[in-house]
């Protein structure tokens, strides 16, 4: 893609809504949102500081010691140089914008690919725009429909040169209205396409244009018909957590301070390597080998190593609140809860099953795109966990940060 503009987007929107993969209509253009691989190099981007949703993304994706950046925000100064993150021209197959008679009533159109547009991505000189038609799997595979193969079943088709046209039977735009035409007089109704059971559109190759033009993976799943504007094109998995003071120890709260240097120890040959720097050296001086270790392997554990979940750890921590009122000074700029106290709002028995009111002054709650689905959502549980054994699509070829 050219190194300008195309289009913006919110931060928020690349994590919850246009994330990597995600089908996308641009001002002038319809594209697929790239990988992270097309992102800005990490050290251009904000890192995000929050050990508890980085040991949930390794625990249900695998990746090891992840990382969290943010999407990289446009600058405003006169002359920067533009950032952003990348985006392809998908689909590849669009419809000239003019009307042919194919008959009473009946709006006909070219298909045409990108191959035969000229230089101003126009067709002998008329506009085109994008198919709304493609095939994708659940997996999160998606392609351009393979419209003579559609049209020609496997009987071979004809000769590739022949026009094929998109017929408009009336203007409420069903599918069972839309027919697709080949010159040499075979035709079908687009309707076939979402039928299933038939296999219309053949099994899925594994398509993953987002991640570029040679990383399709294996798949068998038939290939089923998808809109690329309709609301079932991505689910994303959106992994949270609530930031939280965090409780431990005096040597696990130095491990978490030296985290950025500490994050690749797991022997003792390791910890004597990093310990060269003097930072690292004088913040240790006064813990041994053995407990610095130990400190490390808790904080990746899950700080006590427990199988609570997340939820359950940051409900601990609001009904840990002490008790108080709104007015004193935040310790925590992320986190600030008080308990009231009884006098302040238990005045009859009408609240008598209520035990604790707790008022947040403060919550921050930091959101990870994890990977994403097409067609069928899969939604955490209520504690807000995903099972590690389900299938999602990445969002980078090799992902190492989210």
């Amino acid at each position: 893609m050219k190194q300008r503009a195309h289009g913006q987007l919110r931060r928020s929107q690349v994590i919850t809504t246009y994330g990597p993969g995600a089908l996308i209509d641009l001002p002038h253009d319809s594209a697929i949102v790239s990988g992270l691989d097309t992102w800005p190099p990490v050290s251009m981007l904000d890192e995000i500081a929050e050990p508890r949703l980085a040991r949930k993304l390794q625990v249900i994706t695998d990746v090891t010691e992840a990382r969290l950046y943010a999407p990289p925000a446009a600058s405003t100064a006169p002359g920067a140089k533009p950032t952003g993150i990348g985006a392809s021209r998908f689909p590849e197959w669009f419809v000239v914008q003019d009307t042919g008679a194919a008959g009473t009533h009946v709006r006909s159109r070219r298909l045409v690919h990108r191959k035969a547009l000229d230089d101003k991505r126009r067709f002998e000189g008329r506009q085109v725009v994008a198919t709304r038609f493609v095939r994708a799997c659940p997996r999160g595979h998606v392609d351009d429909l393979d419209w003579r193969g559609f049209v020609h079943g496997s009987d071979g088709g004809c000769p590739p040169h022949r026009p094929l046209w998109l017929d408009e039977h009336g203007t409420a735009g069903d599918l069972t209205d839309l027919v697709v035409r080949c010159e040499c007089g075979k035709a079908r109704r687009l309707s076939d396409a979402s039928m299933l059971e038939l296999n219309p559109l053949g099994h899925c190759h594994g398509a993953r244009p987002w991640l570029g033009r040679n990383m399709n993976e294996e798949c068998h799943l038939p290939s089923r018909l998808l809109i690329r504007t309709a609301s079932n094109a991505y689910f994303p998995q959106v992994v949270s957590v609530l930031s939280l003071p965090e409780q431990g120890t005096a040597v696990a709260n130095v491990v978490r301070e030296l985290w950025d240097e500490l994050l690749i120890v797991e022997q003792p040959a390791e910890l004597a390597f990093v310990k060269k720097k003097p930072k690292v050296a004088d913040a240790l001086a006064q813990y041994d080998d053995d407990e610095v270790l130990n400190a490390i392997r808790e904080v990746k554990l899950g700080d006590t190593g427990s199988n609570k979940s997340v939820k359950e750890t940051e409900l601990e921590a609001l009904l840990a609140a002490p008790e108080g009122y709104g007015e004193d000074v935040p310790a925590n700029p992320d986190f600030h809860a008080r308990r009231l106290p009884d006098r302040a709002w238990r005045e009859s028995d009408r609240v008598n099953g209520v035990a604790d009111v707790t008022q947040l002054h403060r919550l921050r709650e930091v959101l990870a795109l994890a990977g994403f689905t097409r067609f069928e959502a899969v939604t955490p549980d209520i504690h807000g966990e995903y099972d590690s054994d389900v299938e999602r699509a990445a969002i980078a070829g090799e992902p190492s940060w989210f």
